[in-house]
């Protein structure tokens, strides 16, 4: 998940998930597990400081994580320090799945989903922004979508019906997760981890994480399914890479000029 660090675009929803996997393996350190490797890049604006308090806690739970022996190479986690062109050059075309998870009518477009899909990642995403045309080029069967989409987000908006906080106090593996931000699991983060807190269930959960966050769990199984069976894989990954085509500044070009600047230009 390489991007801009914003409260919309839910790299706090990656992380409670990375939480969930911890647990998991300090659990049952024997279960069948796919091995995984979360990698993030991102810069906060220099004022944003809920932005900096996530990459705290991403690189502490990294550090957790990283040097923790039950968990070994089954979960690793990585932050990259000043993202930008040189380090997306190397991560994009060496990723395996793209994480867009922004919360469904907050994205206007994306542009590093379309490199992802370029070269061969399976997107992981919400029905927001470039993800929804995405799914229109690859097809349901090639892309692995979850959470509510921009209607379902509105309905809460208009009716004022969300609760975090009963989320939080009925749903046993969320309250742990959530737990682990304050009660000491993640080292050197407590400011931070209380500021998270507050924000997720003290001022209901702006973006909606605890509402998508099952779903998330779900769609991330599937992914490790979907990744075991190594045809069905590189199938998926040479569709992505295939139906890319749409995604060219041509393209756009001749969007714009035949929506917005109403030229009629002579077909290609």
């Amino acid at each position: 998940q390489v991007k801009r660090l914003h409260a919309y675009k839910r790299q706090l929803l990656n992380v409670l998930h990375i939480i969930k996997l911890y647990w998991d393996i300090k659990d049952n350190p024997n279960a069948d597990f796919t091995p995984r490797v979360f990698i993030f890049g991102a810069k906060a604006a220099p004022g944003y400081h809920f932005a900096k308090s996530v990459i705290k806690v991403i690189n502490e739970l990294a550090n957790l994580i990283n040097n923790d022996p039950a968990i070994g190479d089954k979960l690793k986690m990585v932050f990259l320090e000043n993202y930008r062109v040189s380090l997306a050059e190397l991560i994009i075309p060496a990723a395996n799945v793209s994480e867009q998870i922004s919360l469904a009518s907050k994205e206007a477009s994306g542009t590093s989903n379309m490199k992802f899909m370029m070269t061969g990642a399976v997107t992981l995403a919400t029905l927001d922004g470039a993800n929804i045309e995405i799914k229109q080029e690859v097809g349901d069967d090639n892309i692995v979508i979850f959470g509510m989409d921009k209607d379902a987000v509105y309905r809460h908006y208009e009716s004022h019906d969300y609760y975090s906080r009963g989320i939080y106090e009925s749903n046993p593996v969320i309250h742990r997760v959530v737990n682990s931000l304050v009660d000491g699991t993640i080292p050197n983060c407590q400011s931070e981890g209380n500021e998270i807190f507050d924000a997720l269930i003290t001022y209901n959960d702006e973006y909606f994480l605890l509402e998508d966050f099952q779903s998330y769990v779900d769609a991330q199984a599937r992914i490790a399914q979907l990744y075991a069976d190594r045809s069905r894989w590189m199938h998926m990954s040479l569709m992505n890479i295939a139906n890319s085509d749409k995604f060219s500044s041509d393209d756009t070009i001749r969007q714009y000029a035949q929506e917005i600047w109403q030229l009629h230009l002579p077909q290609a």
